[in-house]
């Protein structure tokens, strides 16, 4: 089987689990979990901010960076594409009474423009606009990276109408390695920011969450009012500590991987492949040949998995599962499989 659904069907390596299996633990709720103590001085130091949280989930950590951020009435600016929106049940209103103020633009991306216009008046009409969420890589955008002057842009104009800025950086590391920026030079223009250990990174649980002291003392309530808190996490945290200190350089042999189905799969005259920026590759099935599902049910018979998002379109990511060999015999395999659809 050659599983390209998502990142997130990573695998700890052998040395990964005996990093696991090794670590000294303590109890989080108290503090004293020496591995987590550990993992999130390094993730504070990693985004240049004064202190971070480890969590269960990216989507918990965005949440909670929300319900910390904010109060509800407020309104939250992202573009239409972005995680938090689509992939979070409702979460930003069922938890934290926020409403959201979508934005387009190419790649999941928009301007400081855009937020300037998304500005609510200050009129007892109006939610208050209180929050700009960036998403970077932008998934839905096609694995994206933000031009780290766009950010500072926006991040400008964030400051002037009294926004605040939170970086969604589930693949942040991703950014980095593609764009030649560091986690902290992206993160200086945002007031939190977060980190998914369980994608591209390889670890089997996690995300943590940057910012103040200020900010995490307040956003480690919510962790525990959301049922985020746990015991000796240590066990996960020691797998992101192991993938921070292995897995970041590898990111670039998926990026490659990921040029090279899409350039494969192109080929194909039914599908119409997005040139990738990262590790995510979107193509796109001509109708007259069938649908995405279709193309998925087909691949799934022959060990090729995939994801099916809409209609017509198709999703592959690539990981550190995934080799020169198995990107030869996937692509194969789907041009074969829309060729005879």
């Amino acid at each position: 089987m050659i599983d390209l659904r998502s990142d997130t069907v990573t695998q700890p390596t052998s040395a990964m689990r005996e990093a696991m299996m090794s670590a000294p633990l303590g109890d989080d709720i108290f503090g004293d979990d020496p591995t987590i103590n550990e993992l999130q001085d390094r993730v504070a130091a990693l985004f240049g901010m004064e202190a971070a949280l480890f969590v269960p989930s990216g989507t918990m950590a965005n949440q909670i960076a929300i319900r910390t951020h904010t109060q509800p009435g407020d309104e939250i600016i992202c573009h239409r594409l972005s995680h938090i929106y689509l992939y979070e049940a409702g979460a930003p209103a069922a938890i934290s009474g926020c409403s959201m103020h979508l934005l387009d633009g190419e790649r999941g991306m928009f301007t400081a423009d855009d937020v300037r216009t998304a500005i609510r008046a200050n009129d007892q009409h109006f939610p208050t606009s209180r929050l700009c969420v960036i998403e970077n890589t932008q998934n839905r955008g096609g694995g994206s990276v933000w031009p780290i002057e766009q950010i500072a842009n926006i991040s400008k104009t964030a400051r002037e109408l009294n926004l605040r800025m939170h970086l969604d950086g589930a693949r942040i590391m991703n950014a980095c390695v593609a764009a030649g920026v560091s986690p902290e030079d992206y993160a200086k223009y945002f007031d939190s920011a977060t980190i998914c250990f369980s994608k591209g990174l390889g670890a089997p649980v996690g995300s943590a969450l940057a910012g103040t002291k200020a900010f995490i003392a307040r956003a480690k309530r919510f962790r525990k009012m959301f049922g985020g808190a746990m015991r000796q996490s240590g066990i996960l945290a020691a797998a992101a500590i192991y993938a921070l200190d292995h897995n970041v350089e590898r990111l670039a042999t998926d990026h490659t991987n990921a040029k090279k189905l899409a350039a494969h799969v192109s080929t194909c005259p039914h599908l119409t492949v997005e040139t990738p920026e990262t590790n995510i590759v979107y193509f796109d099935v001509d109708e007259q040949t069938g649908s995405a599902a279709d193309i998925e049910a087909k691949l799934n018979k022959a060990n090729i998995r995939v994801l099916a998002l809409s209609p017509q379109r198709l999703r592959a990511v690539t990981h550190l599962h995934i080799g020169k060999d198995d990107i030869q015999g996937a692509a194969e395999t789907i041009v074969n499989s829309a060729s005879k659809s």
